[in-house]
């Protein structure tokens, strides 16, 4: 016989209540807080959660959040995660212990510390490394369902990428960078005018609070945003222009830093944006343009042999001799013999330190006496150096990568809410609905 939703829910209680049917007053160990589809969120995972969030916003300075606004935000995010948990496991989707521990040490590692050390420092701030280990792994599991189920399915075309090169070089934007806070007041996909009214309102009176000064903006994130970054502040980090969505964009390419935006519209909901910071400059690295022979050592040839020989090219060159026509005849460097030793631009950490030091120090037009690298022994001549402008290399590639970042981001915005709509949840206690 198929057990039926409550009937699951009232034999999950049965198992919080101490055993021993002889006590007079059993005590109740833990409780339902949530229903979601065929799971339960129970009052101790909740405490947990939000005791962890707790000592996270305590690190952020964002420790003035009440308690019961706190809570709110965190069972929303648990509702979310479990839902996506939950198709995650209908696909198939799983995070070993193998993958769980590399990404752990790549964490470690970012921290410049050991896993023992990273261990400790997670329990030095109060937070049980075996909860955040599992948390871990649904969030692993979370990013895999997402790049499935939405980030797999997005294409970018070439007319699109064509398209955004040219707007952003007409619009001199393409290197402009943004720090944002974000909120979102959402509605539901098949929002009523009611339902696009009540938030319009609720959006603007956040708009208030935040520009009086009454409140202030990663305060109202965390209380009220249904964006991803609530918990966070809505702090979206840096990004480029061309990796927002063109509404963010508009909304803020005229505002101050600590100024916020009127609530816009989308799809989604109504959104509040605050900038905290912008740029527009170049990325500009210095790149050389210079050429090289090489000659290998070996059995055969020894490093004085390699040496000398070096000088007697360097002495044809300085005779008048093409460097050209001696590279492609005694350089042992395959790659570029057959370019008269040219290396073409390149930019800085591109060579070993010996290599670069040497060019470095040359002026442009110098050839430098032999030396030695872990290749073998060069001598090396200077041709050009400039100022060029990284953010413009490989413009397609990155084009395309922004636009994808961006479709990606919209999409899992609407993805989410869908779900959300879609699952069955209930509240045990009104007070959390």
């Amino acid at each position: 016989m198929k057990m039926n939703r409550f009937s699951k829910i009232l034999l999950i209680l049965a198992f919080f209540v101490l055993p021993g049917l002889s006590q007079a007053e059993p005590k109740l160990l833990d409780k339902i807080v949530v229903v979601v589809n065929e799971d339960v969120i129970t009052q101790i995972m909740l405490d947990n959660r939000v005791n962890d969030f707790r000592k996270q916003l305590e690190l952020s300075q964002l420790s003035r959040i009440d308690p019961k606004t706190l809570r709110k935000q965190v069972l929303e995010r648990m509702i979310r995660d479990t839902i996506q948990i939950q198709k995650a496991k209908q696909f198939g989707i799983t995070v070993d212990d193998l993958m769980l521990n590399r990404m752990l040490e790549r964490l470690a590692k970012s921290n410049n510390l050991t896993l023992d050390q990273f261990r400790d420092a997670i329990e030095a701030q109060g937070i049980s490394y075996t909860r955040f280990r599992e948390q871990t792994r649904n969030e692993l599991i979370i990013n895999q369902l997402q790049q499935r189920v939405v980030a797999s399915k997005i294409n970018v075309s070439d007319q699109e990428v064509k398209q955004y090169i040219e707007q952003n070089e007409n619009s001199g934007s393409s290197n402009a960078m943004y720090h944002l806070r974000h909120i979102l007041i959402a509605t539901p996909e098949t929002a009523s005018p009611e339902d696009l009214d009540a938030a319009k309102k609720k959006a603007e009176s956040v708009y208030k609070k935040i520009t009086q000064g009454s409140s202030k903006f990663e305060d109202m994130a965390i209380k009220f945003s249904s964006g991803r970054n609530a918990l966070k502040g809505g702090d979206l980090g840096k990004r480029k222009a061309n990796e927002l969505p063109q509404l963010f964009v508009e909304a803020v390419k005229d505002l101050q830093p600590g100024e916020t935006s009127r609530p816009v519209k989308s799809a989604s909901g109504f959104h509040l944006l605050q900038l905290i910071s912008s740029s527009n400059d170049q990325i500009l690295v210095q790149q050389t343009n210079a050429r090289h022979i090489l000659i290998r050592t070996s059995a055969e040839m020894s490093d004085d042999q390699a040496r000398k020989k070096l000088l007697e090219i360097k002495q044809k060159i300085e005779n008048g001799k093409s460097f050209a026509e001696l590279a492609s005849k005694f350089s042992e460097d395959p790659t570029t013999k057959i370019k008269g030793g040219d290396l073409g631009w390149y930019n800085p950490g591109e060579f070993v330190p010996a290599f670069e030091n040497v060019a470095n120090s040359l002026e442009i037009g110098q050839l430098s006496e032999p030396f030695k690298t872990n290749f073998g022994w060069h001598i090396l001549e200077v041709l050009e150096r400039r100022q060029h402008d990284q953010g413009k290399t490989n413009k397609e590639n990155q084009a395309r990568n922004a636009i994808k970042k961006r479709k990606i981001d919209e999409e899992l915005r609407l993805w989410l809410r869908r779900t959300r709509d879609e699952a069955y949840v209930e509240f045990v206690d009104d007070e959390d609905s």
